[in-house]
């Protein structure tokens, strides 16, 4: 049987809630229900710590940092995140499925906006960690639309213009 892993990221954050959420019997076993058999978290400076768990058909691991997580995201199927834009970008530009949490209690939440011009484009969906579990129930991760990449050259052509440089 192949191993079908969810990767879940906080960033360098705190973010308990999503942690608490993603770890939960109710959301494990709609992941299960969905084929996943392995959950793996980055779960930053939060102050929560998840039971590791292998079961039968399902197994739960967590660490806080790495110097890179591209690896995890490579390695995964579905990827919840926070919606930090490091993340989001990396995750889309991998070419990965991804439900974006918002963390409703961040003040002025720049993310919720980048979250939903996202979603608008087809590329991702998110919600809170609330509606977490009837999202997942509900989603067709085929509809997602991939992340075209960016074309960092128009940027360089740009200043060059600006400052008067050949190009």
């Amino acid at each position: 049987m192949t191993e079908k892993t969810v990767f879940v990221t906080v960033g360098t954050t705190s973010f308990d809630r999503l942690v608490k959420t993603v770890c939960s019997s109710d959301i494990c076993q709609i992941l299960k229900s969905l084929g996943y058999t392995k959950e793996v978290l980055q779960i930053g400076r939060g102050t929560y710590e998840p039971k590791s768990s292998i079961e039968e058909d399902f197994s739960l691991q967590f660490f806080r940092y790495k110097d890179s997580i591209k690896a995890d995201i490579e390695n995964a199927s579905l990827v919840i995140s926070h919606a930090g834009a490091g993340s989001v970008l990396e995750t889309l530009e991998a070419g990965k499925h991804m439900i974006v949490v918002i963390n409703e209690e961040l003040m002025n939440n720049h993310q919720l906006e980048l979250a939903n011009q996202m979603y608008k484009d087809g590329h991702l969906y998110y919600c809170t960690c609330s509606e977490l579990g009837d999202l997942m129930k509900s989603m067709d991760l085929s509809q997602l639309k991939p992340l075209k990449p960016g074309k960092p050259e128009l940027f360089g052509k740009f200043l060059n213009n600006l400052m008067g440089v050949d190009s």
